[in-house]
């Protein structure tokens, strides 16, 4: 099979591309591209459970600790128990975490224009459903 025709390769070849891109815009604020998305998320909904914040981001429990762990060492976070469960903790934005997660939010989405500016509106809003349909649609191994 001719890598042109592998949707395989073709993923593989733009999730690099694209993960170069953003870490690269990212960068200037001295983020990864991971650390500005749960920012990002955070500036959506500030004080919520890691394990919820897990969820969205999609990421295992260990490898959002480790985040959050340089987050909150870089004063962007702070860990409070849950008054309503000792079991779990809520993730706040400290005062400097506000106005950088802003900074993330804003970087993001400077990215996500400038990386798809070569598609139509039509092809933009295609990928989207198209993305998003593989992903909830596809088999697991």
């Amino acid at each position: 099979m001719d890598e042109t025709d592998c949707i395989f390769f073709q993923f593989a070849k733009t999730y690099q591309l694209s993960s170069r891109f953003l870490s690269h815009k990212v960068s200037a604020l001295n983020l990864t591209s991971v650390q500005a998305m749960i920012l990002g998320f955070l500036d959506m909904e500030d004080q919520i459970t890691s394990s919820e914040l897990g969820k969205r981001a999609e990421l295992d429990s260990a490898t959002l600790t480790g985040i959050l762990d340089r987050l909150e060492a870089a004063g962007f976070i702070e860990r409070k128990g849950n008054p309503d469960d000792r079991r779990s903790i809520h993730i706040y934005l400290s005062q400097k975490g506000k106005v950088m997660s802003g900074e993330a939010t804003r970087v993001i989405a400077e990215a996500n224009t400038e990386f798809l500016q070569v598609l139509t509106d039509n092809q933009k809003r295609d990928l989207h459903n198209i993305i998003k349909k593989l992903r909830l649609n596809s088999p697991r191994s």
